[in-house]
């Protein structure tokens, strides 16, 4: 039996991915703060499941976390625990920014490259980080340090699939970049979408598929690719002001 592990499992996209691989057969490994949810999720789901809570904005939880998994032969990781924030940076809480960095970069760094090194050891496997259309603009006034987190994973992603494929890795690794989703994302950001959210099972059916094609950057829904290859076109200092209206209607400031 082919195990996945997901991490931010307890609602939205992470929760999602985990309903789509007990179906396919998987045996899962979930993490999330919420414990509760993660036991009603063992429940509800007709496969085998490993519950492990953590809090991954704590730098020590994500190495115990790998350190729990050192025997666990991976197939599929779901790198998937982040949050947003938004509001003028000049009056934004530094320190919900620096915790969602710290979720969104540094968990997500941590975790991606322990359970790399043990999918290339052994020679197989699939990563996806879930990451953001936000990553691949320039820029997002009033959600700037969501942006900038966003933009890290993606960044990183393309760097370290480039790495895998000069030295002949079977692993295959992946960035997630959808637009609004109807999850309880923008409840926690404060924000109000500008454009309707696809859900959560059309984004993870669309991921599944650009998966198994073996795509590094994937952009769920017509609408959002589009949006994302006409951005290409437009100067880098005019796209920023424009997504900066577009964040400044989420926020009910205009």
């Amino acid at each position: 039996m082919k195990t996945a592990l997901i991490t931010g499992a307890s609602s939205g996209i992470g929760k999602e991915f985990a309903r789509r691989y007990a179906e396919n057969g998987y045996r899962l490994i979930l993490t999330a703060r919420r414990e509760d949810i993660l036991e009603q999720l063992r429940e509800e789901l007709k496969t085998e499941i490993v519950v492990i809570p953590a809090d991954l904005s704590d730098e020590k939880q994500c190495f115990e976390l790998l350190k729990k998994l050192k025997d666990e032969d991976i197939d599929v990781f779901i790198n998937n625990a982040g949050f947003g924030l938004a509001g003028s940076f000049l009056t934004t809480d530094v320190e919900r920014e620096i915790n969602m960095i710290k979720v969104n970069d540094i968990a997500m760094h941590i975790m991606f490259k322990g359970v790399l090194q043990k999918m290339d050891a052994r020679g197989s496997g699939t990563i996806l980080n879930v990451a953001s259309s936000a990553g691949l603009f320039p820029g997002g006034p009033y959600m700037a340090g969501y942006y900038a987190s966003k933009a890290y994973v993606v960044s990183l992603t393309r760097a370290v699939v480039q790495e895998l494929k000069e030295k002949g890795s079977k692993v295959h690794v992946c960035a997630l970049c959808p637009g609004p989703v109807d999850t309880d994302f923008n409840r926690n950001a404060d924000v109000v979408f500008s454009l309707k959210g696809i859900s959560a099972s059309q984004c993870v059916s669309e991921c599944l598929k650009e998966m198994n094609r073996k795509k590094t950057v994937i952009v769920p829904s017509v609408l959002m690719k589009a949006a994302v290859s006409l951005s290409k076109l437009v100067p880098a200092g005019l796209l920023t002001a424009m997504t900066g209206h577009q964040q400044k209607k989420k926020t009910g400031q205009i």
